[in-house]
């Protein structure tokens, strides 16, 4: 069984309302966290203000990287309490949406972002990639109030390629975010419980 594992996609995925309904499912029968990242404390808010007012990178980097170690202190003890986690936007998020704003500010963006992170936060026992292509992700968040700087298609192509990068190894599964809600749901839950 999965105890930690963490939902990734660009903006339009479904990773979101796949992630609660698969928390939904789950807490039927398990002790489960659903959490998400950034997270509603006040590091948290900082990340969303940086988002929002499209702060330099590098500042938006370091404030996600703080918020996540401080977000680990609360996952390990979710763990220690034997529940399971799952959390929507994790690690990936911040090498592939920050990796491609660094990338014409410097080489290897993302190899800098995973070493800062480096021993400072904890691995995910699964990490689930919703794929899609940006111009249907985007189709899909078109009757959103406001869209964040982050959701334009030639921004959201560099993300997508990133992620496709990231998604290696074994505690990668990489999904078609096309299929059916509840095709999704039923291969997430298979795969945590098994």
């Amino acid at each position: 069984m999965k105890r930690f594992v963490t939902f990734e996609g660009i903006d339009g995925s479904g990773k979101s309302t796949i992630s609660k309904l698969v928390y939904k499912q789950l807490k039927q029968e398990r002790d489960v966290i659903l959490t998400r990242e950034p997270t509603n404390t006040w590091i948290g808010k900082q990340v969303q203000e940086c988002i929002k007012t499209n702060t330099d990178p590098f500042v938006t980097a370091f404030t996600f990287i703080a918020d996540r170690i401080d977000h680990c202190r609360r996952i390990q003890q979710w763990l220690d309490e034997g529940a399971i986690v799952l959390c929507d936007r994790y690690a990936e998020s911040t090498y592939a949406y920050q990796g491609a704003q660094l990338e014409q500010k410097m080489p290897k963006s993302i190899y800098w972002l995973q070493d800062l992170s480096k021993d400072r936060i904890l691995v995910p026992d699964r990490t689930f990639l919703f794929v899609i292509e940006p111009k249907e992700s985007l189709a899909r968040i078109q009757h959103r109030e406001t869209l964040i700087p982050f959701e334009r298609v030639s921004f959201l192509n560099k993300v997508h390629n990133n992620y496709l990068k990231l998604a290696k190894g074994p505690r990668f599964v990489t999904l078609d975010a096309t299929q059916s809600k509840k095709t999704l749901v039923d291969l997430c839950c298979k795969d945590i419980l098994s």
